[in-house]
């Protein structure tokens, strides 16, 4: 991997990214905003996905790109926060024109955090609206922060058990070509670093002072189908690539491998997980690059996203074990 180096994914032109969260009761809302239309693809492997017009990002379907991406938490409930998107991009004259009109193409998708703290509280409009206007401050956050804000992870025996997780951005950049992920990584399995394999957090003991493993734990509790609701990992990659979308269904797919190398158990019947990809640029590349490159990025920021929270709401955290981890 010494072939490229690393960037911020604020790096990655004609994109803002903004976050807005209600601390006290555990959820919040993450935008991507395009300053013009991005050509988007989907890939979605969880049985149970809280989503927005994915439909449109079909290469079958007549829409040539969104305005903006939505990350929300507050399960269906946080589709609501689309809204202020769509107000805050009307007023930026962003969108489709139909006559008079302009309808800014919007999409996204929930994790379930109602369980967190409190569920009576989920985004809505109004925090759609705040995390776009948080986009101008350019300001690239990892953690507790926006949709990562009622994140956890390691959920199999239930809250109890579980850990704090959260929102994590990563990207890289080979020659001219950029490809960057946001994530927020909500799973009800464990994650593990990328590099090396090691486990960073997931399922405690009952004494909440060692980890355990999902996988061995499911095997035990595979009647118990129940136990394997409330969970999500959705995310994005962006690249400067310009790709279209059939290809970018295809680089999203190719990115839920990074998934798959760091979340275990995941995409279970009763996950959302569900991974754009967004193409925002005219450097020439296939999209078997990118996609590579995409697994690589989703799965730093899947890393980054448990490394870089804190102890929250009673779950401890990845750092609650590893306190002098440094970011990777």
């Amino acid at each position: 991997m010494k072939q490229w180096k690393e960037i911020s994914l604020h790096d990655i032109k004609g994109i803002r990214i903004g976050h807005a969260q209600d601390e006290e009761h555990a959820t919040g809302c993450s935008v991507i905003l395009c300053d013009k239309k991005a050509v988007c693809g989907v890939d979605v492997r969880g049985g149970g996905p809280a989503s927005r017009e994915t439909e449109l990002l079909n290469p079958m379907m007549s829409n040539d790109g969104i305005n903006g991406l939505l990350l929300s938490g507050g399960s269906a409930y946080g589709l609501d926060a689309a809204g202020g998107v769509m107000k805050y991009l009307e007023e930026k004259g962003q969108g489709v024109k139909v006559g008079s009109a302009i309808v800014p193409i919007v999409v996204g998708s929930c994790i379930f955090d109602l369980n967190c703290v409190d569920g009576s509280v989920r985004p809505d409009a109004a925090m759609g609206y705040e995390a776009c206007a948080d986009s101008e401050r350019h300001l690239e956050r990892n953690g507790n922060v926006g949709a990562g804000m009622g994140a956890t992870v390691g959920k199999l025996l239930g809250d109890a058990t579980a850990m704090k997780s959260g929102l994590g951005c990563y990207a890289v950049q080979v020659g001219s070509l950029q490809v960057g992920a946001m994530v927020v990584v909500n799973a009800i399995g464990d994650v593990f670093e990328l590099d090396s394999g090691n486990q960073l957090a997931g399922l405690l003991n009952r004494k909440k002072n060692k980890m355990i493993s999902s996988e061995a734990e499911a095997v035990k509790l595979l009647q118990l189908a129940s136990k394997f609701s409330f969970n999500t990992t959705i995310g994005a990659i962006v690249t400067n690539a310009n790709l279209d979308k059939a290809s970018m269904n295809k680089v999203a797919a190719m990115a839920s491998n990074g998934v798959a190398r760091t979340i275990r158990p995941v995409n279970t019947s009763m996950d959302g997980d569900s991974i754009y990809a967004m193409s925002v640029g005219k450097v020439k590349s296939s999209a078997d690059v990118v996609g590579t490159l995409a697994a690589y990025v989703l799965g730093k920021a899947i890393n980054r996203a448990v490394l870089e929270t804190e102890e929250k709401y009673g779950y401890k955290s990845a750092q609650s074990f590893l306190p002098k981890v440094k970011r990777k």
